[in-house]
């Protein structure tokens, strides 16, 4: 399914993220934390208090306007409640204009905050199920194993039934959708092409029985989110980029033959056991001529050295509460 409608523009707002960064210079067209609430009279000083938490993890607010009408899509809810509803408050979230949530993956650092996520939604709208899209297979129990042996075992995601029961109308499937009236693109499952992007090595999931580990190196419940923007082109949302985001443009592009590749936000998973990945991952990133690449949360310092090196200004790093507007 990709009959996606063209937008005259589209907002992403950075609500959760582990970067904070409002001292940076910033092109046209995206602000900073800071000089994003004192332009809205929502910084009465500068201060701890006042000013949103760097988290591991991502949560992204994307706002599609069309023909005067706005559009609103939560993507990923990050790692916990607390930090998403301290900083939605801060930033001024309109949640009753939120016309659906989309998970990306299977992780807490994107869905720990989702529950409330769900919760806080259905109450602002006040009539109604919230949409929440998500894969079935997101929903076993996590984990990675450490070169020693020892495992990080991930916290598991609220399971349909309680995110129903918080207000959601849950919306399982690996099949790609289109999503508030068109307005957004939620692809499938993520073809695997390239042979450098091998998923994460030591990523297990549980098994049938409950007790025992499986290998899922490859995640195969990550999804992206896509918006045609009028006159520039396809942006592509990858939350983590497990799949690579070489993989994950290749199949935006697939899906989307006529539409020019634009930019592309999330985390590019680079960082510790991928790092082999950044020079392939880099050179090819190159082939897709991208006007913006916001690389952020998952993405590492490494590969963002070699990116901002090889892409140039095309490269603006995502960080807490910054705001971007394209087109």
């Amino acid at each position: 399914m990709t009959d996606i409608v063209p937008v005259d523009r589209v907002e992403a707002l950075v609500l959760v993220d582990n970067t904070t960064d409002s001292l940076s210079t910033n092109p046209s067209g995206v602000t900073a934390e800071w000089a994003d609430l004192l332009s809205r009279d929502r910084l009465p000083e500068l201060s701890g208090e006042a000013i949103c938490w760097a988290h591991h993890g991502l949560s992204v607010l994307i706002t599609a306007h069309v023909g005067g009408e706005a559009r609103t899509l939560l993507f990923d809810a990050g790692p916990s409640a607390t930090t998403f509803a301290r900083n939605t408050a801060i930033l001024g979230v309109d949640f009753a204009a939120i016309a659906a949530v989309v998970l990306s993956h299977g992780h807490w650092d994107h869905g720990g905050g989702l529950l409330a996520a769900v919760e806080t939604i259905a109450r602002a709208r006040g009539a109604g199920r919230v949409e929440c899209h998500v894969h079935p297979g997101m929903f076993a129990q996590r984990a990675t194993r450490r070169p020693d042996g020892a495992l990080y075992v991930n916290a598991p995601l609220p399971d349909p039934a309680r995110l129903t029961a918080a207000g959601a109308r849950v919306v399982s499937t690996r099949q790609a959708q289109v999503v508030a009236g068109g307005a957004f693109y939620v692809s499938g499952e993520i073809p695997r092409v390239t042979d450098y992007e091998v998923g994460v090595p030591g990523h297990l999931r549980r098994s049938a029985d409950g007790r025992s580990w499986e290998p899922d190196p490859l995640i195969m419940d990550e999804r992206f989110v896509a918006v045609h923007v009028r006159g520039k082109g396809l942006v592509v949302f990858s939350a983590c980029s497990h799949a690579g985001i070489v993989n994950v443009l290749t199949h935006a592009r697939a899906s989307f033959p006529a539409v020019p590749l634009h930019g592309a936000m999330g985390g590019l998973h680079l960082a510790g056991v991928t790092e082999q990945a950044i020079p392939p991952t880099v050179a090819d990133l190159k082939g897709f001529g991208l006007g913006l690449l916001a690389a952020g949360h998952c993405t590492g310092w490494r590969a963002l050295g070699v990116l901002a090196r090889e892409l140039g200004p095309a490269l603006v790093p995502t960080a807490v509460g910054k705001r971007y507007a394209i087109g």
